[in-house]
């Protein structure tokens, strides 16, 4: 397979104060799941962590910012952010399901936009941070999605059209979404030489992403590829949880 060139990588160098950082990712905050919504709004409101990291797919949809401009859920996600963040720096990066989001909302929610790749320069270790999307190269069809709504372009014609029709797509597609799922298709994991060639490309040890859904840590010609976890309250059990980065490493905690 021929890899796609590296992306440009940006650069994050934690404040010296920082002792605790906070990863999350693949919330797929929506209305019909009050459950997990809860448990995010309470985690945001707890957390000891001095920076809160969302790397992707905070909601399950997202199809412009003005759909958060009217009370109701979206309206409630907001608070959540805005209180969290007159506590600790809080960051976003988009995912595959929230790459709408603008920095319109993010400012009115005082959260940072990430770039995705960025690398985090934090205890004298530097972590690749990406929502893990742009790795998964075997799924042909969604990387060319992926290339087509990604593009200035095509944004800017989707955002121009009716709020109601917006959202009309939006269901459209997370229903042909939820119906791959249904007939058993496996989703491609992200692609080993492509992620080590980013993480050489940043010199860091360590990639933390979300996107796949398989949390676990694997390890990669002497690095290390660590993936969070998604959140689902009425799972059995239930998947929430965060990931927790100190000097002394990282370590996932438990929130159900």
């Amino acid at each position: 397979m021929t890899h796609p060139a590296v992306p440009p990588i940006a650069e994050l160098l934690a404040p010296a104060p920082w002792r605790t950082v906070d990863f999350i990712s693949d919330l797929h905050l929506q209305a019909a799941e009050p459950g997990t919504f809860e448990a995010w709004r309470r985690y945001m409101a707890q957390t000891p962590a001095d920076a809160i990291f969302i790397l992707g797919d905070l909601f399950e949809v997202w199809v412009g910012d003005d759909a958060a401009g009217e009370p109701g859920f979206l309206a409630d996600c907001a608070s959540v952010l805005q209180a969290a963040a007159s506590r600790a720096p809080v960051f976003f990066m988009h995912g595959n399901r929230d790459f709408l989001v603008g920095e319109g909302f993010l400012q009115a929610c005082r959260t940072t936009l990430l770039p995705d790749p960025t690398v985090l320069d934090f205890a004298g270790k530097r972590w690749l941070l990406t929502h893990g999307d742009a790795l998964c190269l075997d799924d042909t069809e969604y990387m060319r999605f992926r290339e087509q709504v990604r593009s200035r372009e095509w944004q800017r014609e989707f955002l121009a059209r009716p709020l109601a029709q917006r959202q009309a797509i939006a269901r459209q597609l997370r229903e042909q979404s939820e119906s791959r799922k249904r007939s058993g298709i496996d989703y491609a994991d992200v692609d080993g030489p492509a992620t080590l060639a980013w993480l050489e490309a940043a010199d860091a040890h360590a990639m933390i992403h979300g996107h796949t859904h398989k949390p676990a840590d694997h390890p990669l010609a002497g690095r290390l590829r660590t993936v969070l976890s998604d959140w689902d309250a009425v799972a059995a059990p239930p998947r929430l949880e965060a990931l927790r980065l100190t000097a002394d490493g990282a370590r996932r905690i438990p929130l159900a």
